[in-house]
């Protein structure tokens, strides 16, 4: 059901309609308040990626084992159409792009497989983390030593993500319009929800519509808007409190996780108030 668009950070300032909305059955029907809760934790590695050497290299890395598993050619490959928007959402040189692919067409080299671990950290905040790796062995070990050297534990597949639904995310820069007008275009593109704040536009879509609603909003922006990403994301169905030691325990695991090489994606379902994301940021 669509909605007016909340502002991130609607959810932490208290405001008893948000608070709610989590108590609705559907999970489905709770996307933009849970993303106001988590948002502060989600957006944290795409602050610490703006290194751009960093950035670079991760986006590079799914380029070529997108090109490597599915072939080069786009338009036959999804995610390797997924993973160059991207790239070019971040302004990845032409030529890095090009690199990338024909690295991943080399004929040699290592196999990369997806896997994906969930876990606990601090306070019993649920951790999903996405990995692509040519050796599952170290994989394993270093995602484990990561939750145990930082109060987590590693769990079972399933033990997490049974509370999280699997949607697509759409952001664009918020110079692409006003919240009505993207709005307004996410309905026509088939989009189940938005949400905006001063930087950027979130548009939220079903697991299966994310290429659809991206192509449909990208023919309606036209050729000279890039769409910063576009990917499947892990979104929590409700949210964990945490505070003071558990909060600084939780950070740093999630730090650490984000930091190993062989991991792209890191989701969880904590939240934080504005008090103690100012703490922690040293604001």
């Amino acid at each position: 059901m669509f909605g007016k668009a909340c502002r991130r950070g609607a959810w932490k300032s208290g405001d008893p309609a948000l608070k709610a909305t989590l108590h609705v059955s559907d999970p489905k029907e709770v996307f933009m308040a849970g993303h106001s809760k988590w948002a502060n934790i989600q957006h944290r590695k795409g602050a610490q990626d703006k290194k751009r050497a960093v950035l670079f290299a991760r986006l590079s890395k799914e380029i070529t084992i997108a090109s490597k598993m599915g072939g080069p050619d786009p338009d036959g490959n999804p995610r390797l159409r997924l993973a160059i928007q991207n790239a070019k959402g971040q302004s990845v040189p032409k030529d890095n792009i090009q690199r990338a692919i024909d690295k991943g067409q080399g004929g040699s080299g290592e196999d990369y497989v997806d896997i994906r671990y969930e876990g606990f950290g601090p306070g019993g905040v649920g951790i999903i983390v996405e990995a692509s790796t040519d050796n599952k062995n170290r994989t394993a070990t270093d995602v484990r030593t990561a939750f145990s050297k930082n109060g987590g534990n590693l769990g079972e597949t399933g033990s997490v993500s049974f509370s999280f639904d699997q949607v697509g995310e759409i952001e664009y820069p918020a110079s692409v319009g006003t919240e009505d007008e993207v709005m307004e275009a996410a309905i026509l593109a088939g989009a189940q929800d938005v949400e905006s704040d001063e930087e950027s536009h979130w548009i939220y879509t079903a697991r299966e519509d994310l290429q659809s609603v991206a192509d449909a909003l990208a023919a309606h922006f036209g050729a000279d808007v890039e769409a910063k990403s576009t990917k499947l994301i892990w979104k929590p169905q409700n949210t964990i409190p945490v505070t003071g030691d558990a909060a600084d325990t939780l950070m740093k695991l999630l730090d650490v996780l984000d930091e190993l090489d062989d991991v792209q994606n890191v989701y969880d379902n904590s939240e934080l108030s504005d008090e103690e994301a100012a703490r922690l940021g040293g604001a």
